[in-house]
């Protein structure tokens, strides 16, 4: 075998090992008062899949965000984490202002929509924030926010079209900043297919 061929096995390989399915399937998020949060994701409309206590010292609660392949956690013993330390949870919702207004409805106290001045995504220092959604409802670009009791941090983010690693030149669908920074991606990464591929 010469160098080119094992080059070319090497790239293959690592093509191979990089198309397994990783999926995002829990995330726990540490609470201080267990029903509490029970209450609360309750109230949210999310779906109750386990309660389970095993003796005095553990308790694991999940719910699950409707349509979400992913699931929260929480309960007791279930993570060394401090109440509350989880911030910018993100759910993804295709209409921001009826997402908010169905939370509203259920008592949630949440903030009104913004966006992020910058383009790309939204700071964490307010001073970068605008109020109100994207003016052109760009997908992936406006956003509002939520926290749990214990002040977990959520992020609603209105998405209509997804981002697939690559942007069609006629397609409007997201912010210039965002296109900008998804084709210069793009372009990094032909160069680096380009120069593997000896």
């Amino acid at each position: 075998m010469n160098i080119a061929e094992m080059r070319r096995e090497s790239t293959v390989e690592t093509q191979r090992a990089s198309t397994i399915d990783m999926k995002l399937e829990v995330i726990v998020i540490p609470v201080s008062d267990v029903d509490r949060a029970k209450r609360f994701y309750s109230d949210l409309g999310w779906r109750l899949d386990i309660d389970y206590t095993d003796g005095n010292d553990f308790r694991v609660i999940q719910f699950t965000p409707p349509g979400s392949g992913c699931s929260v956690i929480f309960g007791k013993n279930v993570t060394a984490a401090a109440p509350g330390s989880v911030k910018g949870l993100h759910l993804i919702v295709s209409d921001i202002q009826a997402a908010r207004d169905e939370l509203l409805r259920r008592g949630v106290g949440i903030s009104e929509p913004f966006h992020d001045a910058g383009g790309i995504f939204h700071h964490a220092s307010a001073e970068d924030l605008v109020s109100g959604p994207n003016p052109q409802r760009k997908s992936y670009a406006s956003y509002a926010s939520f926290s749990d009791p214990d002040g977990n941090g959520w992020v609603l983010q209105e998405v209509t079209a997804r981002l697939t690693g690559h942007i069609a030149a006629d397609d409007t669908s997201f912010t210039p900043e965002l296109t900008s920074v998804v084709r210069r991606a793009e372009a990094d990464a032909m160069l680096v297919a380009g120069g593997n591929s000896l």
